[in-house]
């Protein structure tokens, strides 16, 4: 299913997170590009959910932490957490969560490993989206099966959740275009169509759907995203702002 280094670093890490949870452990899942195809080794972060069955204790966080700053980026950059019994099984959005990690988060990890760790709870808006996409498209690596370990996420909430990251792809979309541009591609599949897509399979539905004025910016942009190498977007920033607003104009006349 996945390359060798690939299944070594999810295996290993498996491995290692039920060392850390001991008995306090109900399963590992795996979302986003990697379990939907699209993964790209260049671009695509590891996107993994650990469901445990009580809430961690700090020492445990401090564990994990230890342990993603060590593996993150050792191969690919991981975004994983960490969610209890408890928060699953009364859903609320934006959804609590006991520990995260990403590269975005590294930084903080670095400096004030403890006082982070140790803050006031913690809400995700986009645990919606992810739950939502774990539960139609992700793969239980062990433990309890997927519709048995996490609750239907109301629509209104994953619609909610998408949004979120889709506005601020609006406002940013000259300064990180590839992603910007095919996760607005995918938001508006899902609300024209109900499609929950990778965002390769996004790029690929623009390809053969969009205006052919729009095609050319189509292509560039799975371009980008399918090879390490950077766009150069000076010179197509008109192209990429027509799709921004052909994007922007489809989906505020689904959403009225």
């Amino acid at each position: 299913m996945w390359k060798p280094e690939v299944t070594n670093l999810i295996f290993g890490l498996l491995m290692e997170i039920k060392k850390v949870l001991k008995n306090n452990f109900k399963g590992f899942y795996i979302h986003g590009s990697l379990a939907m195809g699209g993964f790209n080794p260049g671009k695509s972060d590891v996107d993994i959910l650990v469901v445990t069955l009580q809430p961690l204790s700090f020492d445990a966080k401090k564990e994990l932490a230890a342990l993603f700053l060590a593996r993150s980026n050792e191969l690919y950059p991981l975004e994983a957490s960490f969610l209890n019994e408890s928060q699953l099984n009364r859903w609320q959005h934006p959804c609590p969560f006991d520990f995260h990690f990403s590269e975005y988060w590294r930084e903080r990890y670095e400096e004030d490993l403890e006082n982070h760790i140790n803050s006031e709870k913690r809400f995700d808006p986009d645990l919606a989206a992810h739950i939502t996409i774990l539960k139609h498209r992700g793969i239980c690596l062990d433990g309890a099966p997927i519709q048995e370990a996490f609750p239907a996420v109301p629509e209104a909430d994953y619609i909610d959740s998408i949004l979120g990251d889709y506005y601020d792809c609006i406002e940013n979309i000259e300064n990180d275009p590839v992603y910007c541009a095919l996760n607005m591609i995918r938001v508006y599949w899902y609300l024209k169509e109900g499609v929950i897509s990778s965002k390769q399979e996004a790029g690929e539905w623009a390809n053969r759907s969009f205006p052919e004025e729009l095609l050319g910016v189509a292509e560039e942009v799975m371009r980008g995203y399918s090879t390490s190498s950077d766009v150069k977007w000076n010179i197509y920033k008109s192209e990429l702002f027509a799709l921004r607003d052909y994007i922007f104009g489809e989906v505020q006349g689904i959403l009225k």
